[in-house]
C-alpha cells in the first residue's frame, strides 16, 4: 500500500496528542512489577507498547487492556512463570532492553529475540553490565546483539555501564533495581544518548513509590527492598508524536494546536517546539495546549539534539523548507533506531533536491527546491510520518508502507483526513 500525499496551502487545525509510548512501557512494567493492582488510564494502545504487555504476560503477570486503560495484577517482583519463556519482541528496542533486566526476576531462563533488524541492534553493553549484577546472559548468535537467554538473579551491587549507544541499557536496570537483593549502584562512564529518557525512567519509578539517588547523569543508585506500589496512573501526552503535527504548521504556514501535553513534563522532545521558535514560528502554550504558528519565513539554525532523538528526522524535514542551513548534531546513535535514520534521512532529501552534509555526529541540511518522491520507510514509523508532513509542503510524495505507523501513532492518518490535510 501507498500513501500519496498533495500539497496544501497554509492550515489551520486543532489535534489532541497521543499518550506518551515512552510512558506507557514503563508503567506497564513497573505496575507489573508492583505489589498490588494498578490502573493505567490514558494509555498508548499501538504495535509497540502492546509487545511489552504481550512480554510481561507471557512472564506471568494478568494484564487486561480495556478502552482508555489497562488494569494490571502486580506480581510483586517475582514473576510466576513455570519454566522457559521466549518473548518475540518484533522491532520494538524499548520492549527488548526493558525486559532484559526485569527478566532476571523470573525463576526460568527467559530468551528475547525480535525481527531482522532488532537483531542488529546492540545490546552488548546492558548484557556486561546484567553479568556484573548477578546475571547469566548467553548471545545465541552474534556476540553481543540478539537473541538473548537470560537466566541467574538479579544481587545488585556496583556497575559501570556504558548508555552511550543508548539509555535504555541504563533504564532498564533502574526499572528492575528495587527488586535487586541489595542495592544497585550504576555510574555511567560517557554522557548518555538520549538522557532525557532516563528522567521519564525516573518520573514513573518514583511515582510507583521507588527510592533513588542520582548525580547528574553520571551515577544512579536505587535502594532495595521499596517496591513498587499498586496505582492508578494516567499517561501524559507525547511530545515525540505531537513533533509532526506541529511540523505541519513550520512547513505549510499557518496555525496548529495540540493539546493533551503536560506543560512541565521532562520529556526531552520538548526541545522540538523550541527549534521551531528559533527557526521563526511562534509558540504559545496555555494549560495542556501547544500552539505553533508561521507566518513568515524559516531561517536555519545549529542545534543540538542529542536528547530529542525521535524529532531529528522532523526537524531535518522542516530544516528543507528555510531559507538558510541547518546543522543538527548529536544524531551518532540513530544509526541504532529501527532503521540507520541519518543515511535514509539523507538519502531522501537527496533525492527531493536538498543538500545534504553528514558527519560521525552530525547532519547539515541546505535548502534548495524541493519536489516529491516515493518513500520506502524501512518499517521505520518516524521516517513515514517525517516525510509525509514535508510532503503536505511539497506535494507530489509517496509513502509506501504506510501502516507502519502503527508502532507509535496508530491515528497519525486519520488525525491528517480529520483536518481535511489529505
Amino acid at each position: 500500500m501507498i500513501a500519496k500525499i498533495s500539497r496544501i496551502g497554509p492550515v489551520d487545525a486543532v489535534f489532541s496528542a497521543p499518550p506518551s509510548k515512552s510512558y506507557t512501557h514503563r508503567a506497564l512494567i513497573a505496575a507489573a512489577l508492583a505489589s498490588g493492582r494498578s490502573r493505567i488510564t490514558s494509555p498508548l494502545r499501538a504495535i509497540d507498547t502492546e509487545l511489552t504487555a504481550r512480554g510481561l504476560k507471557s512472564l506471568g503477570v494478568p494484564i487486561e487492556w480495556r478502552p482508555e486503560e489497562i488494569t494490571i495484577a502486580g506480581c510483586g517482583g517475582e514473576f510466576p512463570t513455570s519454566g522457559e519463556v521466549t518473548i518475540d519482541c518484533g522491532n520494538s528496542g524499548t520492549t527488548l532492553r526493558l525486559l532484559a533486566s526485569t527478566a532476571l526476576l523470573a525463576p526460568h531462563t527467559v530468551a528475547l529475540t525480535g525481527s531482522a533488524r532488532m537483531l542488529e541492534r546492540p545490546v552488548g553493553p546492558l548484557a556486561d553490565a546484567l553479568q556484573v549484577l548477578g546475571g547469566d546472559v548467553a548471545f545465541v548468535g552474534r556476540p553481543g546483539y540478539p537473541p538473548i537467554r537470560i537466566a541467574g538473579r538479579l544481587r545488585g551491587g556496583k556497575a559501570e555501564i556504558d548508555g552511550s549507544m543508548s539509555s535504555q541499557f541504563i533504564s532498564s536496570i533502574l526499572m528492575a533495581a528495587p527488586y535487586a537483593d541489595e542495592d544497585v549502584a550504576l555510574t555511567l562512564p560517557a554522557p548518555p544518548a538520549s538522557r532525557s529518557y532516563l528522567d521519564v525512567t525516573m518520573d514513573v519509578m518514583l511515582r510507583f513509590g521507588a527510592r533513588i539517588e542520582r548525580r547528574d547523569y553520571d551515577w544512579f543508585r536505587v535502594k532495595s527492598g521499596v517496591p513498587y506500589r499498586g496505582m492508578d496512573y494516567r499517561v501524559e501526552g507525547d511530545y515525540s508524536s505531537a513533533s509532526y503535527l506541529f511540523a505541519i504548521a513550520a512547513v505549510c504556514g499557518g496555525k496548529v494546536m495540540v493539546t493533551g501535553l503536560h506543560p512541565a513534563s521532562v520529556q526531552g522532545d520538548r526541545r522540538f517546539i523550541e527549534a521551531l521558535g528559533m527557526m521563526g514560528c511562534r509558540v504559545a502554550a496555555t494549560g495542556d495546549a501547544v500552539t505553533v504558528e508561521r507566518t513568515g519565513d524559516l531561517m536555519g539554525i545549529d542545534i543540538d539534539m542529542s536528547s530529542s532523538p525521535d524529532t531529528v528526522q522532523t526537524l531535518a524535514a522542516v530544516a528543507a523548507t528555510a531559507r538558510s542551513p541547518t546543522t543538527i548534531t548529536g544524531i551518532a546513535h540513530l544509526q541504532y533506531k529501527e532503521s540507520d535514520r541519518v543515511g535514509v534521512t539523507a538519502e531522501v532529501l537527496r533525492r527531493m533536491g536538498a543538500g545534504v552534509r553528514v558527519t560521525e555526529d552530525s547532519l547539515t541540511v541546505t535548502p534548495a527546491p524541493l519536489h516529491g518522491v516515493l518513500v520506502d520507510p524501512h518499517d521505520d514509523h518516524r521516517t513515514a510520518m517525517a516525510f509525509a508532513v514535508l510532503g503536505l509542503a511539497v506535494g507530489g510524495m509517496a509513502i509506501r508502507d504506510p501502516g507502519c505507523v502503527e508502532k507509535s501513532f496508530p491515528g497519525f492518518w486519520e488525525a491528517l483526513y480529520g483536518e481535511g490535510l489529505l
